[in-house]
């Protein structure tokens, strides 16, 4: 019996290469319209990646990091989530602009994603070897065999012990890290351009989130993949990026390579994060947390939204929206009126 959740013909793409970044995000707001009011979850975001670039987005619960890759992989559920301003360019094609088959394409064969709750992201009532299998015969037009093998092997390569078996499996039946690896297997398939790691080690215990940063790690050398990393974890980010996106109420406050903010953040609140980071020399002594709250979305402050929780805020800082400003350095920018006092502070480290 033929199978009626795929095409009999490959998705063909068509999309120019003028060349600048692979992947761009330009002024994207995203918000949902619900019962209790309006919630900005993105602000006017700006990014970008380039090929075989790691590139992360760094932020708390709720800074709106998931809500824009939803946005670029186009599965925001509208209503009550609605795309209402800026471009996502890949190889300088809109993909907010294009036909929906068209996107449909680039979806999964050129950009992926890998989601953080891989139990929730998986169909529970079909094997992992058939939701593997159906991105070859969706966008490859191959035969139920070809597939099979296809996926036996992606299985393999992602570290799945015994893939013969395991191809026949659902995902209750794999451990946290496995599902993760059938995850990355599943957003691998079709040797993506680009790759959207979004908390890839969430709910994992250390040892397997090592594993599964050093598999991404040698994965994206291998394919040549860019990856951009969506996380909270410092330390994975530390470790792996390239350039630093650092996301506080929809927006991106600052921008720079790891070195330089980590090192010199410009600010206020890259500055929190950067001294939140628990160290070896610190045994003893108290962490510095960032005080109060993130900002209700539905009702975000006047002004510059970090400001009540801020240490170097003046007055100006309670109406007036600070724009991004220039850094020196590798490509920085930063969005903060007094970043020159940012940058000068001493860390509390």
């Amino acid at each position: 019996m033929s199978d009626p959740t795929v095409t009999s013909d490959p998705i063909l793409i068509d999309v120019p290469d003028p060349g600048g970044p692979l992947l761009a995000v330009e002024d994207l707001e995203v918000e949902f319209r619900t019962d209790r009011g309006v919630v900005k979850a993105v602000n006017g975001a700006t990014w970008s990646v380039n090929a075989h670039e790691t590139v992360a987005i760094l932020g708390e619960s709720g800074s709106g990091k998931s809500v824009s890759a939803q946005a670029i992989m186009g599965i925001i559920e509208s209503p009550p989530g609605f795309v209402t301003s800026g471009r996502v360019l890949y190889r300088g094609a809109d993909l907010l602009a294009m036909p929906r088959q068209q996107r449909r394409a680039i979806r999964g064969a050129k950009i992926a994603m890998i989601f953080q709750d891989a139990l929730s992201s998986l169909n529970p009532v079909f094997t992992v070897g058939f939701q593997l299998s159906e991105m070859f015969k969706v966008h490859e037009g191959m035969g139920r065999n070809e597939a099979r093998t296809r996926s036996i092997d992606l299985l393999d390569q992602v570290g799945i012990p015994s893939p013969e078996k395991r191809f026949e499996s659902y995902p209750h039946e794999f451990s946290g890290g496995m599902r993760q690896r059938a995850m990355i297997a599943i957003a691998i398939a079709l040797n993506p351009e680009v790759l959207i790691a979004d908390e890839p080690t969430t709910a994992l215990d250390v040892t397997v989130q090592a594993q599964i940063m050093d598999l991404l790690a040698s994965l994206q050398q291998e394919y040549g993949m860019a990856l951009v990393l969506i996380t909270h974890d410092l330390g994975v980010v530390a470790e792996v990026a390239d350039r630093v996106n650092v996301m506080y109420a929809g927006r991106i406050v600052e921008h720079g390579t790891c070195l330089e903010v980590f090192t010199r953040p410009a600010h206020p609140y890259s500055v929190g994060l950067m001294e939140s980071i628990p160290r070896a020399d610190m045994k003893g002594n108290r962490l510095i947390p960032i005080i109060g709250s993130p900002p209700d979305l539905a009702n975000l402050p006047s002004g510059c939204a970090f400001h009540p929780r801020c240490r170097f805020r003046h007055s100006n800082c309670f109406d007036t929206v600070p724009p991004v400003v220039d850094v020196p350095g590798d490509g920085r920018y930063a969005a903060c009126h007094y970043i020159d006092e940012v940058r000068e502070a001493e860390i509390r480290v």
